[in-house]
């Protein structure tokens, strides 16, 4: 039995670098906005929803996606962008979380009245009022609530995900599904750097999500070669859906900093080249080089636990050797609707699970402001990251944990 009580996982500051904004609205908001919106949802009540759609178990990764067709459709004006975003940084800071790194595909909102920079614009709207109310309300020692915006690209769309990629695939008609994925990445790309020169919008990296099986990510590498020359963090989800090739790709030829999930990252048995002679040999060396270069791996457990079938119970994730093989890594929702889960319950889930000592959960802890994307400078981030500690060191001694 862990001696890390709940109180303090809740008091800690914390952060959450892998939530997607789509994932995360409240269920009563998402029920509001679609009858304000005429979105035919499958149930227009809490219960209903969670037993048809966002449910505690899902067959695969296929069916844990089909709850984004619900919360895309209400997403498509500056009302709900900015509503959706406030309300997770308030949810958020309800738990304790003091750092946020909001992620989603722009182009999963833009039509032809919402361009990329009015998406950005309204969720960066809604952080920035979270923050400001929250941070004048702060007490003394207690960390700033801070936020940053991480733009996805696609790893694979069809014309039927949204109005802005139905235009976009019929303007390409004569160019291949990978081509016009490709055509799509780059353009989110040279947007994301446009405005991230151009505005105050608190844009603080790029990212490739989707379909990652059958995707690989070196079809992105003139998008992440644009954002990479330009000084944009990036961000990848691999290994979530394939294994350490993936991760490999993300790193050598995307330019990584951090990888997002990482599940697969030991298995050997998902190597598909034939150029790997020596899987065990590869593994090793991939996990050394992540743990020398302190790649942060944002893991997300329940997440994984949903959608990947052959881990269905805690102690199969990859988190323990993780941890055995002294990675980087932070603990994050990935999506706090879909998985129904908060950093609280993920970070018990992993305390309970591996038996994470107090010494391990703050190196934890402080990994995730570290390695954090903040947006402003780093004599800043510094101060920041100092303040945090303090606040966690103090309650470190007023529940006995020192």
């Amino acid at each position: 039995m862990s001696r890390i009580p709940d109180e303090f996982l809740q008091r800690i500051p914390k952060t959450d670098l892998h939530v997607h904004l789509d994932g995360s609205l409240r269920l009563s908001t998402l029920i509001e906005l679609a009858r304000e919106r005429d979105v035919p949802l499958p149930s227009f009540t809490e219960d209903g929803l969670r037993e048809l759609v966002f449910k505690p178990h899902y067959r695969d990764l296929t069916e844990y996606l089909s709850g984004f067709q619900w919360t895309c459709a209400v997403l498509q004006d500056h009302e709900s962008l900015e509503r959706v975003a406030y309300e997770l940084a308030m949810d958020n800071a309800t738990e304790g979380v003091r750092y946020l790194e909001v992620r989603f595909a722009p182009q999963l909102n833009m039509h032809e009245t919402q361009s990329f920079e009015e998406v950005m614009r309204a969720v960066d709207d809604g952080l920035r009022r979270a923050r400001t109310q929250l941070n004048s309300a702060l007490k003394d020692g207690e960390p700033l609530f801070e936020y940053g915006i991480i733009v996805c690209a696609m790893r694979f769309f069809t014309g039927g995900f949204s109005r802005y990629y139905r235009e976009f695939v019929d303007a390409h008609r004569y160019s291949t599904p990978v081509e016009i994925t490709q055509y799509a990445s780059l353009e989110a790309a040279k947007a994301t750097v446009k405005l991230r020169n151009e505005s105050d919008i608190q844009i603080v990296g790029f990212d490739l999500a989707g379909a990652e099986l059958g995707n690989p990510a070196a079809v992105h590498e003139r998008a992440f070669a644009w954002v990479h020359k330009h000084f944009i963090n990036k961000t990848v989800h691999a290994g979530e859906a394939y294994g350490p090739e993936s991760i490999f790709q993300a790193i050598t030829r995307l330019h990584a900093d951090r990888i997002g999930h990482g599940l697969h990252l030991f298995n050997e048995s998902l190597i598909r080249s034939e150029e790997v002679t020596d899987r065990t040999r590869y593994v090793k060396n991939l996990a050394k080089f992540i743990a020398d270069n302190r790649t942060t791996i944002e893991v997300c457990l329940t997440s994984n636990l949903q959608t990947s079938p052959d881990i269905r119970q805690p102690q199969m994730h990859s988190l323990g050797r993780m941890l055995e093989e002294n990675l980087s890594v932070t603990i994050c929702t990935d999506n706090r609707l879909v998985s129904h889960t908060t950093v609280t319950d993920e970070l018990r889930l992993a305390i309970d699970t591996f038996d994470i000592s107090p010494k391990q959960l703050k190196n934890i802890i402080v990994y995730g402001f570290k390695r954090s994307f903040f947006y402003h400078p780093y004599p800043e981030k510094r101060r920041y990251v100092r303040t945090v500690i303090d606040a966690y060191e103090r309650l470190e001694r007023e529940f006995g944990l020192v």
